[in-house]
Parts: C-alpha cells; sequence; structure tokens
C-alpha cells in the first residue's frame, strides 16, 4: 500500500481481505501492540517498523508459499520499502499487485480528524506529522523502475 496518511490504504486492505479470504497483516496493528507509545519521531517509526519486518518477513513468505493470499498493509512509500514487499512475493514465487493512491494533500488531511473522531486506526496523525511524513513519500513509478505491478487509486 502506498499514498500518504488518511488516503484510505488500510480500508483497502481490509476490503482486499474480505473479497479474497486472505490473511491481513497490518504493520500498524503490530506496531501499536508491540511497540506502544515507542513512536515519537520518524527515526522511532523506522527503526521499529524494520525489527516488524524481520519479524513478519518470514512468515509472509512461508504463508505466501502455500499458496494462502496475504494483503500486507504495510507502507510501501520509498523505494526501499517496495523492495522489501517485492522481495517477499519473489522469494514465495507469488503474484503480487501494489496499490498505490494518487491523493491531494488537502483531502487527506480533511480526513485527518474524521479517521481520529472514528478511532477506527491504530494511529492518529495531526497536521504537523501528516507534513513531515508526506515530506518523505516516494511515488512508485511502476513495472520499469521498481519490477512492480502497481494499481492506481485516484481520490
Amino acid at each position: 500500500m502506498s499514498g500518504e496518511i488518511a488516503c484510505g490504504k488500510s480500508t483497502l486492505a481490509k476490503r482486499l481481505a474480505a473479497e479474497r479470504s486472505a490473511i491481513l497483516l497490518s504493520e500498524d496493528f503490530w506496531l501499536s501492540r508491540l511497540c506502544p507509545d515507542q513512536i515519537k519521531s520518524v527515526s522511532d517509526y523506522l527503526r521499529l517498523a524494520h525489527q516488524i519486518r524481520e519479524v513478519v518477513g518470514p512468515v509472509v513468505i512461508d504463508v505466501l508459499s502455500t499458496g494462502v493470499t496475504v494483503v500486507l498493509d504495510f507502507l510501501a512509500n520509498t523505494p526501499q520499502d517496495r523492495r522489501w514487499l517485492r522481495g517477499l512475493a519473489v522469494a514465495a514465487e507469488a503474484c503480487h499487485c501494489a496499490h498505490y493512491f494518487e491523493a491531494d494533500d488537502d483531502i487527506c488531511r480533511a480526513r485527518l480528524p474524521v479517521r481520529s473522531h472514528l478511532a477506527d486506526h491504530e494511529f492518529a496523525a495531526t497536521d504537523a506529522e501528516f507534513n513531515l511524513i508526506t515530506s518523505h513519500f516516494h511515488a512508485p513509478h511502476g513495472d520499469e523502475d521498481e519490477g512492480l505491478q502497481i494499481e492506481v487509486h485516484r481520490i
């Protein structure tokens, strides 16, 4: 899943998992339960997300290798993130599809308070956090650059 905060990545992940009778694994779920109150900066997120990925990655490969579909609600917002995710599919010899959300910053920013109010997501972001995290976002460039099959969602 690639896109800005509050663009709909987790909502789509849940829908895909339900439609495909797939296993849903969410980075935010794992981080919120294993590392509560430990993410105070982007570097904290990067460090802890890497730890989670070290554990989850081999499990995903094993599950995919059995033929079971897995929906990963893990950020694919940088080329490095996408290499990791693609590497899981390659190691398992499984098909993959990256979902990229093209979204206007103002639309996503307007969704932040709604998402926080509903409390249906593990993390809530402020406008400042949105700006900081969005500054690290790098949109995927498609098959030629990253070897990904990408489905684009425009909101």
